[in-house]
């Protein structure tokens, strides 16, 4: 390689490295014009397509790169990534499997055939692989990781949340440092005062709410911090001595305990366990009313709440999310009136392309999840992605159907229509990875079906 393109290989990899990437590819793109056989170069535009969530455009340039250079271990685990956020499982295993068998020391690739497996649905798979690598490799936490979701997706509640407390020996999550006690896995918690911190997203805390009232039950005196968008929901949260949204003394506190670290004071470590009955979330009056005027016009129709993404910053939003315009053909549907419960940066593109025009925008000025659970309470039925107005749905008992991806949060598992979790939840699942058109086309038979039967 001459050393101009040298030079330019290297200044569009700085560049990417710096966060720059628009500019990178553009780099990658013109030097890839010229130097069409550097593997290197397209592995690192794939990976940039991957952050970027253009996962049919990584794959391309994966498969390129790996077509040149087959055997380079950094190429082979750029393409196993990409397969395995496709949906391809197995030939992201098999290269996984290629890799460690040259190089038994990237323990990584142990964890993510187990998500593979997991990703298949196959639970007990995933759980004969992992089980015996978390003692053959205790440094490497997220093999633990992977072992726990797959636990939880089979529904062994027990164990599972004692191997997800390897969440905070991974990179994603910074562990507290908090001047008390931690509750540790084993202690009793009758008499004692505990401080129950959030972590993760908004539909975590509705999700997990739930424990509260058992630890209640086994005689703990729960104090609950609650972040400002939900605080208004769980204000009156059942077993809860008190909830707020800040502590500025701890101590009249015994220990602190994590939010998703309650089912182990709950389940045994060798216990399935079943899932205690859903929060009870708090709607103050004038969040109802407030939601009793927007519905108002609209007393003669079959009232739909829709909401099409999560939060944009949760790493995995652009795999369970779609476009707001997959819901416009529902607005032909005879009788029935749309409304959006969506509230986020995906609004201007909703509003720009004229689509409030079939859907009610009630969202918008939503002062928290009290003014959202609010409007639901005015449909008639709720379709969501998995994001936290689901969680908020299914808590309240209402008609709410959910639409997943094809591998879905373990609360869904990977098959039937039903969870435990939710018992008003209905779910529709993709048939295959990133077609939303099959599910949406079973999602508008079914609600032509009930409007029809009403």
């Amino acid at each position: 390689m001459a050393p101009k393109e040298r030079k330019a290989a290297d200044a569009a990899t700085a560049l990417h490295r710096n966060g720059k990437l628009d500019e990178a590819r553009a780099g990658y793109v013109a030097y890839l014009d010229q130097n069409p056989r550097d593997a290197s170069i397209w592995s690192n535009l794939g990976a940039l397509f991957r952050s970027q969530g253009l996962h049919e455009q990584a794959r391309r340039a994966q498969e390129r790169a790996h077509a040149l250079s087959p055997d380079d271990p950094g190429i082979r685990n750029n393409y196993a990534n990409i397969l395995s956020d496709l949906g391809d499982y197995d030939r992201s295993i098999a290269l996984r499997r290629a890799a460690l068998a040259d190089d038994a020391t990237h323990l990584m690739h142990h964890a993510m055939i187990g998500r593979c497996e997991r990703g298949k649905g196959d639970y007990r798979a995933a759980i004969d692989y992992l089980a015996p690598k978390v003692a053959e490799h205790p440094q490497e936490p997220e093999i633990e990781l992977q072992l726990a979701f797959a636990q939880l997706g089979a529904g062994l509640y027990g164990p599972a949340f004692r191997s997800y407390r390897a969440r905070w020996r991974c990179d994603e999550m910074t562990p507290r440092k908090i001047d008390l006690p931690a509750w540790q896995d084993g202690d009793s918690i009758a008499g004692k005062t505990v401080l129950v911190l959030p972590e993760q997203g908004f539909g975590d805390a509705i999700l997990f709410a739930r424990f509260v009232p058992v630890l209640a039950q086994k005689g703990a005196r729960v104090h609950f911090l609650a972040e400002k968008p939900v605080a208004r929901l769980l204000a009156e949260l059942d077993g809860a001595a008190w909830v707020g949204t800040s502590v500025s003394d701890l101590s009249p506190y015994d220990a602190w305990m994590n939010l998703m670290d309650m089912p182990m004071a709950v389940f045994a470590p060798d216990e399935p366990g079943k899932p205690p009955p859903p929060t009870r979330l708090t709607i103050p009056e004038e969040s109802r009313a407030r939601a009793r005027a927007i519905a108002a016009p609209y007393s003669d129709r079959f009232k739909v709440g829709v909401v099409w993404s999560g939060s944009a910053t949760y790493k995995g939003n652009a795999f369970r999310s779609f476009s707001h315009r997959a819901y416009l053909p529902l607005a032909d549907i005879a009788g029935v009136q749309l409304f959006s419960l969506y509230k986020g940066p995906s609004l201007a593109e909703f509003h720009a392309d004229g689509s409030a025009a079939y859907m009610v925008d009630t969202a918008s000025t939503d002062r928290d999840f009290a003014d959202c659970a609010a409007t639901m309470l005015e449909m008639d039925l709720v379709i969501t992605s998995d994001t936290a107005t689901a969680h908020i749905a299914g808590s309240l008992g209402i008609p709410v159907w959910t639409i997943l991806h094809w591998d879905p949060f373990w609360v869904y598992t990977h098959a039937g229509e039903t969870t435990p979790w939710y018992p008003s939840m209905r779910l529709f699942r993709q048939d295959r990875p990133l077609d939303w058109s099959g599910v949406f086309g079973r999602v508008e038979q079914a609600l032509r079906t009930t409007v029809k039967g009403r």
